[in-house]
């Protein structure tokens, strides 16, 4: 089976790794590498987190008796005892005239500072107030990544709120499920979301999905149901209002699962959670005052929370764009607005590469990339680095119950594309065989305990999800499920197999759908590739069937032949390929992943 070679496609420069924000932090414990600054990290995990908090500036209310109270608990760790804080007062540390978005909407661009942000976000606080939405209160946020959703993710929790993420793209049914879920009290929303040329319903989704109370931004004159209120009344003329201090543990935002395998879980964030977000941003990717963050994202997927938190904590600047990133226009906003670090989703910068739409821009002011989400492909990846003359692409791997990344880049060493180069600072991991022994190929597992990490969900059992029949890590160390497949190569580096769920035994071979993907996703006049194991009735080996999405004249004539003969060359000649099929599309959950299990399904009612 081939592997991905490890030859770095970009090396730091001596004066890249001297102003890093790593280096800064090694070189104040006398440590001489990376390498050693991570190892301090997770056998001093009090010590990190006091010096990140610190470094971060993070604003109590009133301060914390201890990093980790007693007793030392790695599942249920008492961060920050005695601790009162609301996160948001550690977003305004800028200077107010610096520059906290910038931003384009309908072909309007904007610039907002963070004393304009910071006097909007009190007015959606205090507006809230007079709705009777206090301390508590649960509001739902269902629309696109815009300045109006930054102000009011931030106005509500500023208010001792809890936001619940819906993303704008489901359809009533789904938005339903997750304000039952979470117990919404109110939404925010919009009249109609943009896309290109195109208005699709918002408002009418949200009317459809249940009877709350709807804040609307964008309101149709006269077409508001009886109760809702248009975004400008909530604002009105409102004074600045102090940020309603919570205990540490409290609700912030609750978010949800990918919804791949049924109900989505709903994980709870704190007001701890951010800490991780900014310290991530901080370090890996190295954000600092004045650097200029874009996520094509939104509020239901983690990476909108976290894009808010790495940026404004770290005094830099958000970059909004809400409609779609495909075309040329995202990348002449990226040009204008000065992004410093863009963050993307491998399956974007596929079509990047097949339509060409964003050569020729400037992009000399990017340092570095980041890309998560889903596996990655060595060629975009180079491709991507080649679109702002060879910069880095900061690989990040981690989830919504991690608050951000357990397997990460820095910009202090080697890039080799869709590798990882380190565990995130801060947390360790192990890789399992499935006999639970060490292994440079199975299932990877954190050694926690690590701010961030979730400690309940509201509708699983969270200690049964993450922690149930585990095996012990090295040394007897507790560890914590999280289900992706991963492989360490030299260097060292790591590279993403998939999901545990989504590996396959084919002729008694374990192989991950998103090694197959790969290989498939290169073929001539294919687009994209989906690959899932049907079992056999009756017993034998699973059948591998093959979802393709192909683009312009298509592959060739015989495309079970190509895919089979592709599999064969790069993967193992005893992978046999049953089906190949030809679909208009890959469906995929809100933050991008595809449903393989959709797929599965597809293929047993055919």
């Amino acid at each position: 089976m081939s592997q991905p070679t490890t030859v770095p496609s970009w090396k730091p420069s001596p004066e890249a790794i001297a102003g890093a924000n790593v280096t800064h932090l090694a070189g104040e414990l006398g440590l001489g590498s990376y390498e050693e600054l991570h190892r301090w990290s997770v056998t001093h995990r009090d010590e990190y987190w006091s010096k990140t908090i610190e470094r971060l500036g993070i604003v109590f209310q009133s301060e914390p008796a201890a990093i980790r109270g007693a007793p030392d608990d790695p599942i249920h760790p008492d961060w920050l005892p005695g601790a009162s804080l609301n996160i948001v007062e550690s977003c305004f540390q800028a200077d107010p005239d610096d520059i906290a978005i910038v931003f384009e909407h309908r072909g309007e661009r904007g610039r907002v500072t963070y004393g304009e942000l910071e006097e909007l976000v009190d007015q959606v606080a205090a507006g809230l107030g007079e709705l009777g939405l206090h301390r508590g209160s649960r509001v739902a946020i269902a629309m696109p990544m815009t300045l109006q959703a930054v102000a009011a993710y931030l106005g509500i929790i500023k208010a001792g709120g809890v936001v619940v993420s819906v993303a704008d793209s489901f359809a009533p049914t789904e938005i339903r499920t997750r304000l039952e879920i979470a117990g919404a009290d109110a939404v925010i929303t919009q009249g109609v979301v943009y896309r290109g040329n195109r208005t699709l319903p918002m408002y009418g989704k949200v009317r459809e999905a249940g009877d709350l109370r709807a804040i609307v931004v964008d309101a149709e004159a006269g077409r508001l149901a009886d109760g809702d209120v248009a975004w400008e009344a909530l604002l009105g003329e409102r004074q600045p209002s102090a940020a309603v201090a919570v205990d540490r543990s409290d609700y912030l935002n609750i978010l949800f699962s990918s919804g791949t395998t049924g109900t989505p879980k709903a994980i709870p964030w704190t007001h701890l959670t951010p800490i991780k977000a900014a310290a991530d941003a901080h370090y890996h990717h190295d954000v600092k005052p004045g650097d200029v963050l874009a996520w094509p994202t939104n509020l239901g997927w983690m990476m909108g929370p976290w894009l808010i938190f790495a940026a404004l904590i770290n005094r830099a600047t958000i970059a909004l764009f809400d409609d779609t990133p495909t075309e040329r226009w995202f990348g002449e906003f990226v040009e204008w607005a000065g992004v410093t670090m863009l963050g993307v989703v491998p399956s974007l910068v596929r079509s990047w590469r097949q339509s060409e739409c964003m050569e020729e821009l400037d992009w000399s002011r990017i340092r570095a990339f980041s890309s998560t989400g889903e596996a990655s492909n060595r060629a975009d990846m180079r491709y991507l680095m080649a679109l702002a003359g060879g910069r880095p692409v900061i690989e990040y791997c981690g989830g919504t119950e991690i608050g951000g990344g357990y397997l990460t880049g820095t910009v202090v060493q080697p890039c080799v594309p869709a590798a990882f180069s380190t565990p995130a600072l801060g947390l360790d991991v192990a890789i399992l065989d499935e006999a639970g022994l060490p292994a440079d190929a199975g299932e990877l597992f954190l050694v926690p305990p690590s701010i961030g990490l979730s400690t309940e969900l509201l509708n699983r059992d969270h200690d049964e999800e993450y922690y149930a029949a585990v095996p012990d890590g090295p040394g007897g160390a507790q560890l914590r499920r999280h289900g992706d497949y991963m492989a360490r190569l030299d260097g060292p580096y790591y590279v993403a197999r998939g999901r545990v769920d989504d590996t396959m035994n084919l002729g008694g071979i374990k192989v991950s759908s998103a090694e197959i993907e790969r290989v498939v996703a290169d073929l001539a006049g294919i687009r994209e590739a989906a690959a899932i194991a049907v079992p056999i009735q009756g017993g034998g080996p699973s059948k591998l069937i093959v979802y393709v999405v192909e683009e312009g004249d298509g592959a060739g004539a015989d495309l079970r032949s190509e895919v089979s003969d592709a599999i064969r060359r790069h993967l193992n000649p005893l992978f046999k390929v049953h089906s190949v099929i030809s679909i208009p599309s890959l469906p995929r959950t809100a933050s991008n992943k595809v449903k393989r299990r959709d797929l599965r399904d597809l293929y047993l009612e055919g």
